[in-house]
């Protein structure tokens, strides 16, 4: 099991993890080396913070 990093909270880890297995599923490269599965990677990315959650303001139509 991976720690979340300490300040974030269950959802945003979870969300986030799951954004970024997506990502690689697709084909983008691993920020972390590891033989593990793509969900795990994921969640090894975030807990190392090399996956951060970006707060950009979507325009509006």
């Amino acid at each position: 099991m991976v720690q979340r990093p300490i300040g974030m909270s269950q959802f945003e880890f979870s969300v986030l993890s799951s954004l970024r297995a997506v990502q690689l599923a697709r084909g983008c490269t691993p920020r972390v080396a590891t033989g593990s599965k793509l969900t795990v990677i994921a969640q090894m990315e975030v807990a190392a913070g090399k996956v951060v959650r970006s707060d950009v303001a979507l325009p509006t139509p």
